[in-house]
């Protein structure tokens, strides 16, 4: 997809709730990665009925549309926990796919029934996880281990937003390093190029004349 055509419906209507509500930012921002970056995404922001209720429906309109079997969500701690039950509930009604949903804890519990997942069981089970934002897959890399740990099978991952940033080798992207580390697909919702589109149409050529230089520097080559 290039940068000239059309956002689907979902995507339009995700960008504009989340620059509405703060999600979304552009200026200037330090990435843990130590890079400056002309726009930020929290998704923690996108925290109100409405928003979340856009943000379900896209993710498992993705998840229909890839197709894959799987039994349970997994949304890494803290803020994969809402997009996991909101998505499974989105599957149920508006895609006839019913599966269950867990997440992790980010310490262990000592007492009650213990463990670090709660929710649906994973032994045995197909995993499909969800996470927010793709920067250097640190959050998903965790979550495979906890799944297998707890005897899951990983069947892919599905992302909010890919940045489409080459890693630290200036070579491959996050996500290609991922998938080759999973062995299954990882899409995502929105890709950085669908920023830009989503810029282009609002007429905001400061944004996007700093966004196409920070995807020169650091972007992956388009397809």
């Amino acid at each position: 997809m290039d940068d000239a055509e059309s956002l689907s419906r979902v995507q339009k209507d995700l960008i504009d709730g989340s620059f509405a509500s703060g999600a979304l930012r552009f200026g200037t921002f330090t990435l843990k990665s130590g890079r400056i970056s002309p726009y930020f995404f929290n998704a923690g922001e996108l925290s109100t009925g409405p928003l979340i209720s856009v943000l379900a429906t896209g993710y498992a309109a993705e998840i229909a549309k890839l197709g894959v079997k799987f039994d349970v969500l997994f949304g890494p701690a803290y803020k994969g926990i809402p997009l996991a039950a909101a998505t499974a509930l989105a599957l149920h009604r508006e895609h006839g796919i019913d599966v269950g949903y867990a997440f992790d804890r980010k310490e262990a519990k000592d007492h009650g029934e213990g463990g670090r997942v709660v929710g649906a069981p994973l032994k045995g089970k197909r995993v499909l996880v969800l996470d927010d934002v793709m920067t250097s897959g640190k959050a998903v890399r965790i979550s495979v281990d906890t799944i297998r740990a707890e005897g899951g099978e990983i069947v892919g991952a599905v992302l909010l937003l890919d940045r489409e940033e080459v890693g630290p080798d200036g070579k491959t992207s996050t996500v290609e390093d991922l998938h080759g580390f999973l062995g299954h697909e990882v899409v995502s919702l929105l890709k950085m190029r669908h920023l830009i589109t989503w810029l282009k149409n609002r007429g905001d050529n400061s944004s996007i004349e700093a966004m196409e230089a920070y995807r020169a520097q650091y972007g992956i080559k388009q397809n």
